[in-house]
């Protein structure tokens, strides 16, 4: 039987499982839109307010455990729209496939309206983009499409579709599969010369720590990062995207790292011998000084891409392929150890480096981040956008689940927050909450809209100080304390805006007020606005200045 291009891709969504797509229609997608409207798997459709927030609540889909995400834009701006989110998605290995229409065939090269290669500008925020030609492919490019987008390293791949080809008729085969496999597929415990040896180093370590990266969530091995850590004396440590791997209530857990964490993860894993760090990738803000990173310590590096091994740091055992089995195979083999004085060690860390923390009913950003963590179910998706407040949602929130915190670590996207926190309210079907900055809110704040449209409870906070206060923090530290272009001067009142679009609003000064305007947020049916009013001198310190060590840390009053 032949059908349609649209239609094969119809049957391919309905054939990959994917039962929710987000996006905007337009002009060059108008075909798969009339036939996603008639189609008859049930596949329903999200319509965001703009193309940025589509991506990124796809992604916030995608990360709350519920596959793949499915994003459609129509050609030129509409495909633009989505290069930020998809840049985003491929900084933190976020599994989605974006479809996007382009120009007749015949068109291309013309400077047709909303005509742009697409494709190309789209290579270096992808996994991999493709540009259909035949209709004859577009059905195994799809189905290759999701296998690349989900295998070895996950990440967003663009398939760009003229719209001739989404008219055009080809016959279509309903076989699966599809043969692609990347070199990072391989079978870690084929390795098992690297293995032993890792073994052997952790057999004869006294002070270790597990630095655990976002591959840990992505390969779906928290319980056995976890099982390392206790059988090995190990201390654990994350990165930020890392966060959510363990529990936070657990005996060895540490924190964030990096140069806006925990510092005493931080000088942990100065002190530590023996660095296991499982699905990271070195990031500048989780090692600072890069030279003086783990100088005490040898370093072991498992990791689903070979491209990471040696990029940044040059490990003493490289291990590449499935964490999963990599880990499960250490854990098995090593010998079961206890450090009394490692152990006493780092409590003492703990003591000299634990943040000291001000009056528990202030209404500082740590109360009002602890206030609602006491209040939320643990399995709820907590998203947050970018600048201090993600840092402080890094190292004051209690996260326990894999996959319940969803910020962008990577990309550093301001104004991810809002559709990432939808994404995820709808792939766990109940609520989810967002942290986020007067800054960050004001840049996709429209897809409040969305939220009321679909009634989707997402609970928003937002830490109004009144300016970008990341910024400004910086330029206090780094810039003499001059001071420019950071204070917002906006009147806007969240708390009414969330009214005026048909959202619950509520303004909070104080802990009690917050307290009281969540218990209501928690009862709400669709999305609720919560503006805490913050002080404009609240810092996201201590901090690590930029490539720099722990014994340079910089501390309030400093």
């Amino acid at each position: 039987m032949e059908i349609t291009g649209s239609e094969i891709i119809i049957e391919i969504l309905a054939e990959q499982g994917i039962d929710t797509v987000f996006g905007y229609p337009g002009g060059n997608v108008l075909s798969i839109y009339d036939k996603l409207s008639q189609n008859r798997h049930g596949i329903r459709h999200i319509l965001t307010a703009h193309e940025q927030g589509a991506v990124h609540a796809c992604d916030g889909y995608s990360r709350s455990g519920k596959g793949i995400g499915v994003v459609i834009a129509t050609s030129g701006p509409g495909a633009t729209n989505l290069i930020t989110g998809l840049a985003t998605a491929f900084a933190d290995s976020v599994p989605i496939v974006a479809i996007t229409g382009s120009v007749p065939v015949s068109s291309i090269g013309t400077d047709s309206f909303q005509e742009i290669d697409t494709a190309s500008l789209t290579l270096a925020a992808t996994k991999h983009s493709f540009f259909i030609k035949d209709i004859q492919k577009l059905a195994p490019t799809l189905r290759k499409a999701f296998e690349i987008a989900k295998s070895g390293r996950p990440g967003p791949v663009l398939v760009d579709i003229p719209h001739d080809i989404q008219k055009a008729y080809c016959s279509f085969d309903t076989s699966k599969g599809c043969s692609h496999k990347t070199p990072a597929d391989c079978d870690a415990s084929q390795d098992t010369a690297s293995l032993d040896m890792a073994v052997s180093l952790i057999n004869r370590c006294h002070r270790p720590v597990v630095y655990c990266g976002g591959g840990v969530i992505n390969g779906k091995c928290s319980e056995e990062i976890q099982s390392l850590a206790e059988k090995c004396g190990a201390y654990m440590a994350f990165t930020m995207m890392g966060l959510s791997a363990a529990s936070a209530s657990h005996p060895r857990y540490l924190g964030m790292a990096g140069l806006y964490g925990r510092m005493e993860a931080a000088k942990a894993i100065s002190e530590a011998d023996l660095i296991i760090a499982a699905g990271v990738r070195f990031s500048d803000r989780g090692t600072g000084n890069r030279e003086k990173f783990g100088q005490n310590a040898r370093i072991i590096h498992l990791d689903i891409d070979q491209a990471e091994q040696g990029k940044v740091i040059n490990a003493d055992i490289e291990i590449t392929g499935s964490l999963k089995e990599a880990l499960s195979y250490i854990t098995e083999n090593i010998e079961e150890a206890s450090h009394p004085e490692w152990d006493i060690a780092v409590e003492k860390i703990k003591t000299d480096y634990s943040e000291k923390r001000g009056g528990k009913t202030d209404f500082s950003p740590r109360n009002i981040i602890e206030t609602v963590n006491s209040m939320t179910s643990e399995g709820v998706p907590v998203a947050t956008d970018v600048g201090q407040h993600q840092m402080w949602v890094s190292k004051y929130y209690d996260f326990r689940r894999p996959g319940t915190h969803l910020t962008s670590g990577g990309f550093g996207t301001m104004g991810y927050g809002m559709g990432a926190a939808i994404g995820a309210a709808l792939s766990v079907n109940g609520k989810s909450v967002l942290f986020t900055g007067d800054g960050s809110f004001c840049m996709n704040f429209n897809e409040v809209t969305t939220a009321v449209r679909y009634s989707v409870p997402v609970i928003v906070i937002v830490l109004n100080n009144g300016g970008l206060g990341m910024i400004r923090q910086l330029q206090d530290c780094f810039c003499d304390g001059r001071r420019f272009s950071t204070e917002l001067m906006r009147k806007t009142d969240f708390a009414q805006f969330a009214k005026a679009v048909g959202a619950e609003g509520y303004r909070a000064e104080s802990l009690e007020e917050l307290k009281d305007a969540y218990r209501n947020a928690l009862k709400a049916h669709g999305p609720v606005v919560i503006d805490c009013c913050i002080k404009e001198s609240e810092n996201a310190l201590p901090m690590i200045p930029p490539n720099g060590t722990i014994d340079e840390i910089i501390r309030q009053g400093e």
